[in-house]
């Protein structure tokens, strides 16, 4: 499913025009971004969890030349799902 389906599927399910259902989505996607460089966990009880995990520098190889490199310090998006998601789908 792409953005624009998940806006299809908002719209029908919600009642609301493609306009406002895409003014929601985008609204929670700004809103679960703004907390995430805040540093803020953002629970969706029943959904799950998107949280900031922090990546230490570190040594790495170049598998073609064998050549070591540093590899920065850097944050990545995680997520964690709910047990009711995973229950939904098992």
């Amino acid at each position: 499913m792409n953005k624009s389906e998940l806006v299809d599927a908002v719209s029908n399910e919600a009642g609301l025009s493609k306009t406002d259902a895409a003014r929601a989505v985008d609204a929670l996607f700004n809103a679960v971004t703004s907390a995430l460089k805040k540093g803020d966990e953002v629970r969706l009880v029943g959904f799950g969890t998107f949280a900031v995990s922090k990546r230490a520098a570190r040594t790495g190889k170049n598998p073609r030349t064998g050549e070591e490199i540093k590899i920065a310090a850097s944050k990545q998006p995680k997520f964690r799902p709910g047990k009711a998601l995973k229950d939904s789908i098992a």
